[in-house]
């Protein structure tokens, strides 16, 4: 009988289990999570994609979920805060974090589709959402497991395996860092190209001091030396720039009233993820036009493709020349502080520097010059800026209306994740799934070109045209 499209798409899964640490040296313990980690308490998901391991090393499904369960139990003694919950503390009605040993789940999975046919793997596909387990929705926040893992078996033979960690476990360092030591477990030999880190979970000094900017501003002159959060200051400009903008009328005046909830709230349009391959040579020939000869500037991969980036998405979106645009990117603060933290060091650690100007300055700007704002930017992340950035982090939160004068940026070029071998080889290529924050630019390592970087963005579909001609055809 032949088989339905439909089955032929299945993927059915076979076991799950939950998986505890194998040693259980704390008990159950609070760690107090900073304002960077509960920014986004959400499962993050990369999908991992494997060839058919040669003949001599073939696999069955169950072999590698056994080898896969067992590494994870030993990662889980070191990194017990995944094995964990959140919960909400009755002192503030802010998230922590329980160390209760509950465990992280792992699935089976299998299914008839090769991964040949899933074509380009650097596209995001609908179907790779099957490849990924999602807890169903409990009743109970602190029930919700913080790791979920999927392996799934293709009908070539070859696997992916689909992770899920919470944010306010890891930023994407950390996160590497605990790949790296499920893949050395998993595999019962640490890869000798990798560092394995004995991880830090104490959030430590990125907890908020109490009235930290009240002192500030209550000692003479504190006002004027409190360190301005310019990442914080020219979101606040956006948001101006749009209520303004839509309250409006076309003789240029601004009427009535407007709530900041329903600004940009009559586009319904869903934003599509691309990839664009960027490869070495044309990262070389960004970096080449942005050297000046005489200034003999030299400039990182992450800062040419970002600018190259912001220029292309805000010509690509036909923002207006008196527009204020701003670019906003993830800094480490990790070597920043003073002292800094150790590098071990397992929460979220990564704040955002920000640049601005109008979109017609932006065009008319050369690459050069927007490289070094972006340096300067980096520079400006200091101690004391990473603690006025966590102050401000204290107040309310609200939902950010689409704002396409804003750019973002995260570098993902220091964390080859196509590298993390659980002894099947290096992934053929390994996929982010679509984040609440689709518009973001990633910036990841090519697993086929070194030096090459592939980005993944989301884009509104009538805009994804003009941005590949800026982005990739002007090269």
């Amino acid at each position: 009988m032949a088989i339905q499209r439909e089955d032929y798409h299945k993927v059915l899964i076979t076991k799950t289990t939950t998986v505890y640490p194998r040693a259980h040296p704390h008990e159950a313990r609070v760690i107090q999570l900073s304002n960077l980690d509960r920014k986004c308490p959400l499962l993050m998901y990369l999908v991992f994609f494997y060839r058919s391991p040669p003949p001599h090393q073939r696999l069955s499904a169950g072999s590698l979920f056994s080898s896969l369960k067992m590494g994870l139990e030993d990662t889980l003694s070191a990194w017990y805060p995944a094995a964990g919950r959140l919960f909400l503390s009755p002192a503030n009605g802010k998230l922590d974090l329980v160390c209760t040993n509950s465990g992280a789940l792992l699935v089976e999975a299998a299914t008839r589709l090769k991964i040949s046919e899933l074509g380009d793997l650097s596209q995001y596909n609908d179907f790779y959402e099957r490849l990924v387990f999602r807890p169903p929705l409990s009743s109970s926040f602190s029930d919700m497991p913080l790791v979920v893992a999927q392996v799934t078996k293709f009908g070539c033979g070859g696997y992916a395996v689909g992770v899920g960690t919470n944010h306010s476990l890891f930023d994407g360092l950390a996160n590497y860092n605990f790949m790296n030591a499920w893949a050395s477990k998993t595999v019962g030999k640490a890869d000798e190209a990798v560092e394995l880190v004995e991880p830090v979970h104490e959030r430590g000094r990125l907890l908020v001091g109490r009235g930290q900017i009240d002192k500030n501003l209550t000692r003479p002159g504190g006002r004027e030396k409190m360190t301005r959060v310019t990442a914080v200051d020219h979101l606040y400009l956006l948001i101006k720039q749009a209520v303004s903008m839509e309250r409006m009328d076309s003789h240029g005046k601004l009427h009535g009233e407007h709530k900041f909830s329903e600004v940009g709230s009559a586009s319904h349009e869903q934003f599509v993820l691309g990839t664009f391959s960027l490869r070495s040579s044309m990262v070389g020939k960004l970096k080449s036009k942005a050297t000046s000869r005489w200034s003999g500037t030299s400039c990182s991969s992450f800062e040419v493709v970002a600018a190259h980036l912001w220029k292309a998405r805000t010509k690509a979106l036909g923002i207006q020349k008196d527009r204020i645009v701003c670019l906003q990117f993830a800094v480490d603060t990790r070597t920043r502080m003073d002292p800094p933290l150790p590098k071990e060091f397992t929460g979220n650690a990564y704040v955002l520097s920000s640049i601005s100007c109008t979109s017609g300055e932006l065009e008319r700007e050369s690459m050069a010059t927007i490289i070094e704002k972006i340096k300067e930017a980096k520079q400006a992340v200091t101690n004391d800026y990473v603690g006025a950035y966590l102050e401000a982090l204290e107040a309310p939160q609200g939902v950010l209306p689409p704002l396409p004068e804003l750019t973002m940026v995260s570098d993902w070029t220091r964390t080859p994740y196509h590298k993390v071998d659980f002894g099947i080889g290096d992934a053929v290529y390994v996929s982010p799934l679509a984040s609440p924050f689709q518009q973001v630019a990633y910036f990841m390592q090519s697993p086929i070109d070194g030096g090459g970087i592939d980005v993944r963005i989301g884009l509104l579909p009538k805009h994804v045209p003009a941005f590949s001609h800026y982005f990739l055809g002007m090269l």
